[in-house]
């Protein structure tokens, strides 16, 4: 019998996960630096915190746990794909959402006007306010749908929908403070791009 963890089903799975990771932080990256310039970026831009390897590593290893005691649940091919195209779809309307900004796009929020910053309106950013945000959490639930990880599945919609319903408000907080009206107008007109967050 083949070992689970040598088998095509998991070598695909764990390589598609570890590709989308790896694409996903030197992507964002390059992109920091190409909007702002080496100089001006930090290690930050790669958006990998403590909570973020804990959220992963534990997401690895409820993968490996199921895979090896029951291999036949990671093997239904239309549910991995499904997340492999949330994937897709999530990286799309995140790096939209950064081209589109450009360098008004930061990782971290602005509680300072500076001068290049201005609110962006078009495009990708007249269908929803946070297309970013919208990115990330379709990217990220994707990685669990196509690693076929319930409990992660769960834990990670649970999480980063609660992350986002706090950081929306703060971050609005400053947007209104910065462009007044029009950034009322612009979000009582315009939804936020996240399930159940106005």
């Amino acid at each position: 019998m083949e070992d689970a963890l040598t088998s095509y089903t998991a070598i695909r799975q764990i390589s598609q996960f570890v590709g989308a990771v790896l694409f996903f932080h030197v992507s964002e990256y390059l992109l920091a630096i190409y909007f702002h310039g080496r100089s001006n970026v930090s290690c930050s831009s790669l958006l990998i915190s403590k909570h973020y390897v804990i959220a992963m590593a534990f997401a690895l290893i409820e993968y490996i746990v199921e895979i090896t005691l029951i291999p036949q649940w990671k093997e239904n091919w239309f549910l991995s794909n499904c997340g492999l195209v949330m994937i897709l779809v999530g990286e799309v309307i995140r790096k939209v959402a950064i081209v589109t900004a450009g360098r008004a796009f930061t990782h971290m929020i602005r509680i300072y006007y500076e001068e290049h910053h201005e609110l962006i309106t078009h495009g990708i950013y007249s269908i929803m306010r946070h297309p970013s945000y919208c990115g990330f959490f379709i990217w990220a639930i994707g990685t669990q749908v196509m690693l076929r990880n319930p409990i992660s599945l769960i834990a990670f919609v649970l999480v980063m929908w609660r992350f986002f319903f706090r950081r929306i408000p703060y971050e609005e907080f400053f947007l209104r403070q910065f462009f007044g009206p029009h950034y009322v107008e612009y979000a009582r007109k315009v939804p936020s791009g996240l399930p159940f967050i106005r």
